[in-house]
């Protein structure tokens, strides 16, 4: 299949996300479909696409037979048609959807994220369909996901798909690198503010002992008692 576009991605991956998520609401319109494309949570990058552009992402997408639009109202509206196109069974269409909204994420996030997609019983199940489909033939269609090399520190590899055309190792390896720094330095930073309260509260302890006050905390448990 013809590598799909960044945009197209999210646009496949936004209404195979709809269609579980917000049941009541699919095939989506065009602005709904904007709208779920460019919003903050759950994407990664957040994006910001004009109607002209998913309009565009959705005629290739149509093209390619995994998207299709519905009459029958005023609005025209789409779904996608991913599984059928793909042929890959449910599981793996949650993964790879995930992937396109999410980029790189290990087995173990995938499973925390797919909770109002599909419920995995645990993550050797999710490590199995991405090692499905990573060793998917070439008769098929060739590998759908690759898996990353493990970022300094990290526990787990991280997995990308292979929807838009191969992977820049050497750029995702930097972005988990990066990742996993700015992890840790926020981890240090939560490690001094814990340590810093820790020394104030035993300075207000200290003072309120001299002045022969209760110290913070025991007042409440005083007056409940």
């Amino acid at each position: 299949m013809e590598p799909l576009t960044l945009a197209e991605a999210r646009v496949l991956g936004t209404l195979m996300e709809k269609a579980r998520t917000v049941p009541d609401s699919y095939p989506m319109t065009l602005n709904a479909l904007v709208a779920g494309c460019n919003q903050k949570s759950a994407r990664d990058p957040v994006s910001n696409l004009s109607e002209a552009q998913v309009q565009e992402a959705l005629d290739g997408l149509k093209r390619r037979s995994l998207a299709f639009a519905t009459s029958g109202s005023r609005v025209m509206r789409w779904e996608h048609n991913f599984q059928r196109a793909m042929v890959v069974p449910e599981q793996s269409a949650v993964l790879l959807g995930l992937l396109m909204l999410r980029g790189p994420q290990t087995a173990g996030e995938l499973r925390i994220h797919s909770e109002r997609w599909y419920r995995f019983a645990d993550i050797s199940s999710v490590e199995a369909f991405l090692e499905e489909l990573r060793d998917r033939s070439e008769a098929k269609g060739g590998a759908l996901v690759v898996q990353l090399p493990r970022a300094t520190g990290a526990r787990e590899a991280r997995w990308a798909h292979l929807l838009c055309g191969p992977v820049d190792v050497a750029a995702a390896a930097a972005s988990a690198e990066a990742r996993a720094a700015g992890d840790g330095a926020l981890a240090a930073r939560l490690a001094l503010l814990e340590e810093e309260v820790a020394q104030l509260r035993e300075i207000v302890t200290d003072l309120a002992t001299q002045l022969g006050l209760s110290p913070p905390g025991q007042q409440k448990t005083n007056d409940r008692a």
